[in-house]
């Protein structure tokens, strides 16, 4: 069976790229960097203890690099990382920038209610970021 993103996280982000056998979208909420890491596993592994060796391996490794991206492009002041679920049972793993002055500081922002989409421009900006930020990184990798 093909694997399927859920329609909600389909419809709430923008899909960037595949690696090390995950989906790497941007949630269309400009008030924080927001990414969305989706592992394509079969239906019912929800959590990251489900995962087998190889894919736990690659899956952290992917939490990294989405990391570090983050920090280097938007350098924020924290990071915060997760793989909640309560909504969408889909495995997804949140690795979202945080700043003092954002709107939701110091709480969490999966309950911030003034959600603010990106423009297209910007959207765009941040893709094709993230597209040359892996590019290099694949091509560093494979020397």
């Amino acid at each position: 069976m093909e694997f399927e993103l859920n329609p909600r996280l389909k419809a709430g982000c923008f899909e960037i790229l595949r690696r090390r056998g995950c989906r790497v979208l941007l949630k269309n909420e400009a008030n924080f960097p927001w990414f969305i890491l989706v592992p394509e596993v079969a239906e019912g592994i929800e959590d990251l203890h489900q995962l087998d060796d190889r894919m736990f391996y690659e899956v952290t490794l992917l939490i990294r690099e989405v990391s570090e991206f983050v920090s280097l492009y938007f350098k924020p002041e924290k990071l915060n990382v997760a793989c909640i679920g309560n909504m969408v049972r889909q495995m997804h793993i949140h690795v979202v920038g945080r700043f003092v002055e954002d709107p939701a500081w110091p709480g969490v922002v999966w309950a911030f209610d003034g959600r603010l989409s990106y423009d297209e421009a910007r959207a765009g900006e941040i893709v094709a970021a993230t597209k040359e930020y892996f590019d290099k990184l694949q091509v560093s990798q494979s020397d």
